[in-house]
């Protein structure tokens, strides 16, 4: 709870470091953080954000959302990339109420790991080499956002119980994220009720599959990604504790 990192207008902000590793260090704090879109910073807001000392922006969303709803304010003077991990847009307020939700986001979540390659590879480049921190983003940072932190986590060597719970620590946006798509809908709500839920189920699943498909996250990194053993190594001794 204690990385969560409030804002008025930002939601779903937190650090990713204080997990523990398997050899018993931990993730470094203020080095990588998460977040929803980074668009309509303001105020003080923009002070809040600024004294993290982050310096790069990953932006996961496509470029057809950053024109529709901007992005991080290009007067903060930031590196910023782009690098859309989906391919394959769906609707997810529109979820069908009669599926498995869950099964249905993690299928979705496999997905980008097999579509995204490229830009996922990248992205975890630049986490591993950056020198100052960063923060990585998608629209709600929940789907996008959550499958690279997953990622980041499990390669630190933080365990399945961990990343599940860092996960599922945006269930405390949801109420916002709802209110939000609202806002923008006419007062409707969606059709799907659990838009904006982030249950552990649905991170262990993609986890389980990405493992049963690839032996293991760093199999899947270091095979279908192509994440030289050097970046993997560059990126814990960046960001785990000596």
């Amino acid at each position: 709870m204690d990385r969560l990192i409030a804002f008025d207008r930002l939601h779903n902000f937190r650090d990713l470091g204080g997990c523990r590793a398997s050899d018993g260090r931990r993730v470094r704090r203020g080095l990588v953080y998460r977040s929803a879109s980074l668009a309509g910073m303001e105020g003080p807001d923009r002070e809040r954000f600024l004294a993290l000392g982050i310096r790069t922006v990953i932006d996961l969303r496509y470029p057809w959302e950053i024109a529709a709803k901007g992005r991080v304010p290009e007067d903060l003077g930031l590196a910023y990339l782009n690098l859309s991990i989906e391919h394959r847009a769906y609707d997810q307020a529109a979820i069908d109420p009669a599926l498995d939700p869950w099964r249905y986001l993690a299928d979705r979540y496999a997905e980008v790991a097999e579509d995204g390659v490229v830009e996922l590879r990248q992205a975890l480049e630049t986490v591993a080499e950056s020198e100052e921190p960063l923060v990585f983003h998608c629209a709600s940072g929940k789907d996008r956002t959550g499958l690279l932190a997953a990622l980041v986590l499990t390669l630190l060597g933080a365990d399945e119980d961990q990343v599940a719970e860092d996960f599922a620590l945006t269930e405390l946006a949801t109420e916002r994220l709802v209110a939000d798509w609202s806002a923008a809908h006419q007062g409707l709500a969606p059709a799907w009720p659990g838009y904006g839920r982030a249950p552990e189920e649905v991170v262990r699943l993609f986890l389980a599959d990405l493992a049963a498909a690839h032996g293991s996250v760093h199999g899947y990194v270091t095979g279908r990604l192509g994440v030289s053993p050097e970046t993997v190594a560059a990126l814990r001794s960046r960001l785990l504790e000596a």
